[in-house]
């Protein structure tokens, strides 16, 4: 089956770079520049996904999801974004996207979640607003986590890491995908970074509690839940 997405994104570059990437993987792309013209494009309800900016002319991302929304039309929306802080993703779940993504970003991520957001439209399950492993969870739009009752005190890079984790949990998480996926990176710095907050993480989420759910995988990277 082939899957059909909108790419609503001004800028000439980073549309082009989504609609190679997602044409190559055998997806059908239609584009717009700007937010009326992708708004007229989203509400005749055939696509399967939209890939939204969330700065553009016209008609913000915010008030073409919106204008979605208020129609009724639940069609998947992952908003692409300059604006990361936590209150900027909060804002756009709250609103109504299934998933927000900071840029700059790595094609490979953002492929990885629309597909996941595909499967779960293909599931009937409503978008998650909640993950966890084992005794551990992750309250995404409150931004809160617990672990056996007990609620953990995160700084904003710290939940982000830890979300991360939650969403590739039991698969090894390499220092690659977690300098893309937490820290924008598409280099390596060359720091400790990971070590640092990887290091205070498992302090938190780990320390006092029966078993550990973080482990390190010599020469791997990262895994959350499973077996040491």
């Amino acid at each position: 089956m082939t899957h059909k997405i909108l790419v609503v994104e001004d800028d000439p570059a980073a549309a082009a770079y989504i609609i190679k990437g997602f044409s190559e993987a055998g997806f059908t792309v239609d584009h717009a520049s700007d937010g009326r013209d992708g708004l007229f494009h989203a509400t005749d309800g055939r696509y399967d996904a939209i890939i939204l900016d969330r700065m553009l002319p016209g008609l913000d991302g915010m008030a073409v999801l919106g204008a979605l929304r208020a129609a009724k039309i639940e069609t998947p929306v992952i908003i692409l974004s300059a604006l990361g802080s936590v209150d900027d993703r909060v804002g756009g779940l709250t609103a109504g996207s299934d998933d927000y993504l900071t840029k700059p970003f790595a094609f490979a991520e953002l492929h990885a979640r629309i597909n996941l957001l595909l499967r779960r439209r293909g599931s009937g399950t409503a978008p998650e607003i909640r993950l966890a492993c084992e005794d551990m969870e992750m309250d995404l739009l409150g931004r809160r986590v617990k672990r056996a009752g007990r609620s953990i005190d995160l700084q904003p890079r710290e939940f982000r890491l830890l979300e991360f984790l939650l969403r590739h949990r039991d698969q090894v998480v390499t220092r690659t995908m977690l300098l893309e996926g937490v820290w924008d990176y598409h280099f390596d710095p060359g720091t400790n970074v990971i070590d640092v907050h990887i290091s205070r993480l498992r302090k938190k989420i780990d320390d006092g509690f029966d078993r550990p759910l973080l482990h390190t995988v010599r020469g791997a990277g990262y895994r959350l839940g499973g077996e040491a």
